[in-house]
């Protein structure tokens, strides 16, 4: 089994960037908001869950278990401003990831299209990064959804070279 992840989009308004993706998951709904919404989920795909507290305006810290160029793990800190139990999640950060959503929907039996959008302030260079990044996070989420997440030896071995193809294909689009 395997999912697909539609070729990320982009606008910008003044100083805002509008990302949005598309992925078609041969999982049901339940087990894609299991990984997206749960401290057990996220990190075979995305970030360790310091804190989450699954309530609309509960906090929610994230540290990211890959390293930056720089070897750092970024940790990012908000609330949860939407909430709608294995349908939206929605995590607005301070800084660099700004309002993060999730929107599930059930895509035939045992199938789910999972709607992401990403707003955050930032320059042309950091909607190119951002959207390398989602898309390679977002192969990971199919992997973990067919049963290989991410674990500590997987994230203490990842490259920057993956998310470079994807950001230099993210460049070149018209």
């Amino acid at each position: 089994m395997t999912g697909t992840i539609g070729q990320g989009t982009s606008r910008t308004a003044g100083e805002i960037q509008h990302l949005h993706f598309e992925l078609h998951l041969p999982h049901p709904v339940e087990e894609v908001w299991t990984a997206v919404a749960t401290a057990g989920g996220l990190p075979g795909w995305l970030a360790a869950a310091d804190e989450l507290e699954p309530r609309l305006g509960g906090a929610v810290t994230l540290r990211w278990l890959n390293v930056d160029a720089e070897g750092e793990r970024a940790t990012y800190s908000g609330r949860i401003t939407a909430w709608d139990v294995e349908r939206i999640a929605e995590y607005t950060f301070d800084g660099l990831h700004g309002r993060v959503r999730f929107h599930l929907e059930t895509l035939g039996l045992g199938a789910t299209t999972l709607r992401f959008t990403n707003e955050f302030r930032g320059d042309d260079a950091l909607r190119l990064d951002s959207l390398a990044g989602w898309h390679q996070h977002f192969e990971y989420l199919i992997h973990a959804l067919d049963g290989q997440p991410m674990d500590a030896a997987a994230w203490a071995n990842w490259s920057r070279d993956r998310w470079q193809q994807l950001r230099d294909a993210y460049a070149a689009a018209p």
